[in-house]
């Protein structure tokens, strides 16, 4: 299966091209600012230097969030209209379950994707050495977060565990584990999506949808209003 992956919920907009769980190529560019402009000419690109045109695609990997609203819905839409104009399949796949997959030689009993929602704020995934959801995805101020999690060894991963390494080491001790890969990778999210296209229907453009975990600060402005 030929699976061309795209991520585009954080800082980083990524593209990949991958033969069943295997990489051919990543390309990816740390710009949060210039998703709208980048994607279409990455996609392009890659698929340029791969030798490869979108009717040799089988499946669109397609990073669902949470993350940025904006770029959420810059990859979906995109995702959708190759989709539908192709006729391609679709898996779409959660930045905290990539994000999972940036763990290797796990010696945790859990990997917990943690992704930053500013204020303090965090989206939360829980999942097994399998990269399976242990419970369900969470968003909430860090403190809560940390209560939810088991007493047991965990291994974090994303921006989220970054910028609260130091409350995490205090509150678990010599149960946190930390990688220096916390960085979004539509690689990663290829190989999630292909594992998880081994037990689950693709799914068409119009089933396509986002995962946001909470409204967007715009909202939530004008809720408080």
């Amino acid at each position: 299966m030929k699976i061309l992956s795209i991520t585009t919920s954080s800082n980083i907009c990524s593209v990949s091209i991958l033969e069943n769980n295997t990489i051919i190529k990543e390309l990816r560019l740390n710009n949060a600012k210039t998703h709208s402009e980048n994607l279409m000419p990455l996609v392009n690109q890659i698929l340029s230097e791969t030798s490869l045109s979108l009717d040799e695609i089988e499946c669109i990997a397609c990073d669902i969030g949470p993350g940025s609203f904006t770029g959420i819905r810059i990859g979906i839409s995109s995702v959708k209209a190759m989709a539908e104009v192709k006729n391609i399949k679709i898996m779409p796949v959660t930045s905290l379950e990539a994000l999972s997959y940036n763990i290797t030689n796990l010696n945790s009993t859990y990997i917990c994707s943690l992704i930053d929602a500013r204020n303090d704020n965090v989206y939360c995934g829980l999942f097994d050495k399998n990269h399976n959801l242990v419970n369900n995805y969470i968003a909430d101020h860090i403190d809560n977060v940390i209560k939810m999690l088991p007493s047991e060894s965990i291994s974090f991963v994303g921006d989220g565990s970054t910028m609260h390494k130091a409350k995490l080491e205090k509150y678990f001790n010599n149960l946190a584990h930390f990688t220096l890969n916390n960085s979004l990778s539509s690689a990663n999210l290829g190989i999630c999506a292909y594992n998880k296209a081994k037990m689950q229907y693709l799914i068409t453009p119009d089933e396509l949808l986002p995962l946001y975990l909470r409204k967007s600060q715009a909202e939530r402005m004008l809720e408080n209003k």
